[in-house]
């Protein structure tokens, strides 16, 4: 289990903007603006983005409560003008209800929105 995550960006702003547009389906919105900007959804605060160097293939998911909410992130990706990396689709390969969508945020890390559960 996670308990929080940190990235690294020199996009910082970007990179704002991006999680602030992908993380609010989620009920997630900036927490803490120090400098680490912490993301939450009111009861957690796991997700934190800082200035400074990024790391080379980071792939990470976050969790998504049923299909409909990956489509919505992948839209809402869509109509910000991030950028698109596969559309939501089942992964049977991973498992039968593996269901994710992706995007790419300003450091072109691949960020994945996955929901486990069947339709």
């Amino acid at each position: 289990m996670i308990d929080h995550l940190e990235l690294k960006t020199r996009r910082l702003d970007e990179c704002l903007r991006f999680y602030t547009d992908a993380l609010a389906p989620l009920g997630y919105s900036l927490q803490v603006d120090g400098p680490a900007k912490g993301f939450g959804d009111g009861t957690t605060l796991d997700f934190f983005i800082g200035e400074g160097e990024p790391s080379e293939a980071v792939h990470f998911a976050f969790a998504a409560p049923d299909r409909a909410m990956v489509d919505r992130i992948y839209e809402v990706g869509r109509a910000a003008g991030h950028t698109l990396d596969r559309a939501p689709a089942l992964a049977p390969h991973i498992h039968p209800n593996y269901y994710a969508g992706y995007l790419r945020d300003p450091d072109d890390r691949l960020i994945e929105f996955v929901c486990h559960k069947p339709e």
